[in-house]
């Protein structure tokens, strides 16, 4: 073998293998950071959590609930809180005490209180809240903890040096639900508006199951480039879940 062939068979290893490890770190990272009874947190991302509590329900029994918690130089943004005060709780302990991270804001994405149940909880510890004025409106109308700031169609929110933003696109699963985007992960967190896949229809009591899938196309064309999901009950995946949920509402 001559001395330019063994030269470019070593450059082309080298590229695979650089570009290897290059994937490899691109991929998003998926384990359990914490786990109690009341409450799991699991990282999806290098910048990404979801916590997961759980409400038990007349209709559809132990039904677990999804947050999403933003992380970037020792700051954090979490979206929805835990649906009880003590999951609340050891959600605040466990990024203060053992990440040694200082949570900025909690934005709950609609009203019912598996999205807002923990509220209080941040309040005493002198976290402040934000949602969207129609949140904020329902909440106080249905007797659950209220939101303190609010915003109209969208907010973001700085976190260490990166963005995140709430976005409000229209009703579906109840009429205030919004969205979550993070651009530097391309990451979506859709609460209940967003169902995982397989899921049913899921309660309805407060839903535009007319209006459901209409919304959530106008997500889809919002982020062509969303490579995460994370739905508010049930498994997170890939843009999948925007293409299932339109389709399980598009004739109502």
């Amino acid at each position: 073998m001559n001395t330019l062939l063994k030269h470019l068979l070593s450059w082309c290893l080298l590229v695979v293998v650089l570009t290897g490890i290059s994937a490899k770190e691109k991929d998003p990272v998926t384990d359990t950071a914490y786990t109690s009874e009341r409450l799991v947190i699991s990282r999806i991302s290098p910048h990404c959590y979801v916590h997961t509590s759980y409400k038990q329900t007349n209709d559809f029994g132990k039904v677990p609930c999804n947050g999403m918690i933003v992380i970037d130089q020792h700051e954090a943004i979490i979206f929805d809180t835990p649906t009880d005060d003590q999951g609340a709780e050891e959600l605040i302990r466990w990024l203060n005490d053992t990440m040694k991270i200082q949570v900025l804001a909690v934005i709950p994405t609609h009203f019912h209180d598996d999205c807002l149940g923990g509220l209080n909880i941040f309040h005493k510890n002198n976290i402040p809240s934000f949602a969207h004025q129609a949140t904020i409106d329902l909440a106080g109308k249905n007797h659950l903890p209220v939101p303190q700031n609010s915003f109209k169609d969208s907010m973001t929110f700085p976190v260490g040096d990166k963005k995140v933003t709430a976005v409000y696109f229209g009703e579906g699963h109840t009429t205030d639900n919004i969205i979550v985007y993070f651009a530097h992960e391309n990451i979506l967190f859709g609460g209940c508006l967003i169902k995982a896949l397989k899921a049913g229809k899921g309660y309805l009591g407060d839903a535009n199951t007319a209006a459901w899938s209409g919304t959530v196309e106008k997500i889809k064309a919002a982020y062509p480039d969303v490579r995460m999901v994370v739905p508010g009950h049930g498994a997170w995946g890939n843009k999948k879940l925007l293409d299932y949920t339109a389709r399980l509402f598009r004739n109502d």
